[in-house]
């Protein structure tokens, strides 16, 4: 068992709340003639969303690093979905979205992979 950092845990917590907003993300679809993510991709991300949410309370409980791996590549799959917003005719609210998305998802993976603070010895 491995104690996580404060950084870590910040990741840790990024990494919640972007896979809960993914889960909660399939009640909400686009209205009829909206644009939008397909309820496929909706659904496939609400998947992932729960997986990296088992997997954020795993790392957090007990600092297991493969639930760690696990969260991340949970969040960084969620975040390719949203990836062709930038290369179709969308409003540019949901490429800001899917910018936003992005950036979140790098923090995050950051944050959760920082190393932690190691104490250095003091010679006299």
């Amino acid at each position: 068992m491995k104690t996580t950092s404060k950084r870590q845990k910040v990741g840790l917590l990024l990494a919640g709340f972007y896979s809960a907003l993914n889960v909660v993300g399939v009640l909400f679809p686009p209205p009829e003639g909206q644009v939008g993510p397909p309820i496929g991709i909706l659904i496939v991300d609400c998947g992932l969303g729960l997986v990296g949410l088992v997997a954020v309370i795993i790392t957090w409980r007990t600092g297991n690093r493969a639930a760690l791996r696990v969260a991340a590549g949970a969040i960084i799959i969620m975040t390719l979905t949203a990836l062709p917003a930038f290369f179709v005719d969308v409003p540019a609210v949901i490429k800001l979205l899917a910018g936003v998305a992005v950036l979140l998802t790098i923090a995050a993976v950051v944050l959760m992979f920082s190393p932690g603070r190691r104490s250095t010895p003091v010679l006299d």
